[in-house]
């Protein structure tokens, strides 16, 4: 048995085997531009992602809008490079 298949215990302690479905929440102000800018810094990782893959829910008063983006990732460095590439941006406010 090869020890190739396991999951590496960073994995392990954070309870991902990869490859995963995962959700990513996305967090800012309510514009065109907010949603537009998110769904391309996520498509720079994961070409192949639907627009079905997002859900978007505005704040009670419309002014911040929350993106749920459930995502296919195939290991940690992909899913550190997305968090990385949102938390760049200016229209981000917060990612989950």
């Amino acid at each position: 048995m090869s020890n190739s298949s396991k999951p590496s215990s960073t994995d392990e302690k954070r309870g991902l085997t990869f490859p995963c479905e995962f959700v990513i929440k996305v967090f800012g102000l309510t514009s065109d531009e907010f949603e537009n800018n998110v769904l391309q810094l996520v498509r720079k990782h994961l070409p192949d992602l639907s627009g079905k893959a997002i859900q978007n829910r505005p704040s009670k008063d419309g002014k911040y809008l929350a993106l749920s983006i459930t995502v296919n990732v195939t290991n940690q460095a992909q899913l550190d490079a997305i968090y990385r590439e949102l938390t760049s941006d200016p229209t981000v406010l917060m990612v989950l």
